[in-house]
């Protein structure tokens, strides 16, 4: 495993996109991950976003997310299927391999599992000829699929190559997921590991889960979960998963940092995670004619 496996999520960083991308690089990652309102909402425009993207010399490890789209019907349905292929195009325009779909909040969505696989299946084909595989993620305040047990039987009920699940640890640890069986889950069925932990043991509510998720997330060896964090990554690692991994940390006072400061955290939790936790050196790449 080597530096290239991991990257950050742009949400950690403060500061406009091509500052957080040049921070990114200059810290040794070579992929992102974006959300698509980085690039909505950069001043040049859309086009002058993915200009800036393509040239940064990082790689897009996906586009987050599209929400509350499985399991509605009508022009609800509709409506959410429209904005979800125009999230499909923003991922092609920007070599983005892969588009995040969080499972609903919706009080409109349905539960029944066999039409959210339906409604997956669907984006999954219509993302195929753009090259983009969908990554379905549970979330620990769902509607109905709040575990990564029940993402993966959805997942598995749709049978569609272009679909896969995405692992949260954050959504994971929250939930209190039980996580015995995540060797028995096929690992090309896993699109993307996103990374984080958090300060406080318990997260009781809905809504302590939401404030924390949105706020106090901190990188991996920072929190109170390291133990299940790394029994976690350890059953990943040994069931032959080597995608991935996205450190997710979403913290207002990492947001009030330079992004370079934030970045050589994210370096620490990812030499954290292969020298402490998976017991192996990690190996870093050259960048900009030096080594890191």
């Amino acid at each position: 495993m080597n530096l290239s496996n991991f990257g950050l999520d742009s949400i950690t960083l403060a500061g406009p996109l091509a500052a957080r991308l040049a921070a990114c690089r200059a810290a040794g990652f070579s992929q992102i991950m974006l959300w698509a309102r980085d690039l909505a909402e950069h001043p040049g425009g859309i086009e002058d976003a993915v200009r800036v993207v393509r040239s940064s010399g990082l790689r897009v490890t996906g586009i987050q997310a599209m929400r509350d789209y499985e399991g509605l019907d009508g022009a609800l349905h509709e409506y959410k299927l429209d904005i979800a292929r125009h999230l499909l195009r923003v991922c092609k325009a920007v070599g983005a391999p892969l588009l995040v779909v969080s499972a609903s909040t919706s009080s409109h969505a349905t539960g029944e599992r066999e039409l959210i696989a339906r409604d997956l299946a669907k984006l999954a084909n219509s993302a195929v000829p753009l090259g983009v595989r969908i990554g379905y993620e549970a979330q620990s305040w769902s509607r109905h699929v709040h575990a990564w047990e029940q993402a993966w039987e959805v997942v598995d009920m749709a049978a569609h190559a272009n679909l896969g699940v995405v692992l949260d640890s954050f959504h994971m640890l929250a939930g209190g997921d039980e996580i015995e069986g995540l060797e028995d889950m096929p690992s090309e069925k896993i699109a993307l590991v996103q990374l984080s932990d958090f300060m406080l043991r318990d997260l009781g509510s809905a809504e302590e889960r939401i404030e924390t998720a949105g706020h106090l997330r901190v990188f991996p060896g920072e929190g109170c979960h390291s133990a299940e964090l790394s029994n976690m990554l350890r059953r990943l690692d040994r069931s032959g998963y080597r995608g991935s991994y996205s450190l997710e940390i979403i913290n207002d006072d990492y947001r009030q940092l330079p992004p370079e400061i934030v970045c050589a955290r994210g370096l620490r939790a990812a030499k954290w995670i292969t020298d402490q936790v998976l017991r192996r050196s990690l190996q870093v790449r050259a960048y900009a004619g030096r080594t890191l």
